[in-house]
């Protein structure tokens, strides 16, 4: 039996706990991840998992063990990947998910310099502000915009956007002016479908207001371009918002309160079955979105 394969199957069930979730993980049977746990132990001679019905957890030589094999993994991929990039021969797909709107504005650049670099690589784009179901849908790489990823997943953190609350010049003429949070709620208020509570910090204090509006969407370009149009106000990442500001299309309201930010994760199911196409391209956006701290701050917009 391969070794490697073995040493893939302990990690993926050390890491999530479940052998039944591990074979999910990593599209294989439970008795598969069973043989495989059972050939490395063998191999090594020792008991590596405690297994119970409710639950799976490591041995004090399991825990050892899991150090050694995520660093065989890991120096097996990276091998492997350095090859690959050597012999210019890095290809395949990945089905990628993403927020429409990172997908329509930074994604789409960084899909196009990352593919004119290795143009035998294909990436299947799955544009939506649903999260995506990883294993459901075949998903390599999902991109989310969230504070922390769900525990249950690999992720790596990309980048940090803070998010503006912001209207039109036009629209400001015509209502009355914002002093604090709770003055929303006398205003048509543009909202996302996952966000109808806008959150707010100052001064060590939270504010949270329920707010309504005549628009409702799961697409944050077209509630930013309904906001330009002059009919409301609308919470904005940086990312969609900063061209707006930087243009005055669109003014920054509230600039004295704080709107907790998120950031971009990469997330996926398996660090131990991580490919080296997949870790080549989160290391390539990494690196390539590693200038946009600035760009995506607060500190860059233009305050009302």
């Amino acid at each position: 039996m391969d070794k490697l394969t073995a040493m893939r199957s302990f990690v993926e069930v050390a890491n999530v706990g479940s052998f039944t979730q591990a074979a999910e993980n990593l599209n294989l049977s439970r008795l598969q991840i069973s043989r495989h746990v059972q050939e490395i132990e063998g191999w090594l001679k020792q008991r590596l998992l405690h297994r119970t019905t409710r639950k799976v957890s490591l041995t004090a030589a399991g825990e050892e063990a899991l150090k050694q094999c995520e660093q065989i993994l890991h120096q097996t991929a990276e091998l492997e990947m350095r090859a690959l990039e050597q012999a210019q021969s890095l290809s395949g797909r990945i089905r990628l998910s993403a927020p429409i709107g990172l997908a329509h504005h930074l994604l789409l650049d960084a899909i196009e310099s990352f593919t004119e670099k290795y143009p035998q690589v294909t990436i299947d784009v799955l544009a939506s502000d649903r999260l995506a179901q990883l294993v459901d849908e075949r998903v390599d790489i999902a991109l989310r915009f969230t504070q922390q990823p769900d525990d249950h997943l690999i992720a790596r953190r990309l980048f940090q956007v803070d998010t503006v609350i912001c209207a039109s010049p036009h629209y400001l003429t015509q209502h009355p002016p914002l002093h604090e949070p709770n003055d929303l709620r006398n205003h048509n208020c543009f909202i996302h479908l996952s966000n109808h509570k806008w959150e707010f910090i100052r001064d060590n204090r939270s504010y949270s207001v329920n707010v309504n509006g005549t628009l409702r969407a799961n697409d944050m370009s077209l509630l930013c371009r309904a906001a330009v149009h002059g009919k409301g106000i609308v919470l904005l990442p940086c990312d969609l918002a900063n061209h707006y500001l930087q243009t005055k299309q669109l003014i920054r309201l509230l600039p004295d309160y704080h709107i907790p930010s998120s950031a971009l994760w990469a997330v996926y199911l398996s660090r131990s079955y991580q490919s080296p196409l997949v870790r080549q391209f989160i290391d390539f956006v990494s690196e390539q979105w590693s200038s946009l701290a600035m760009t995506l701050s607060t500190e860059s917009n233009p305050s009302h």
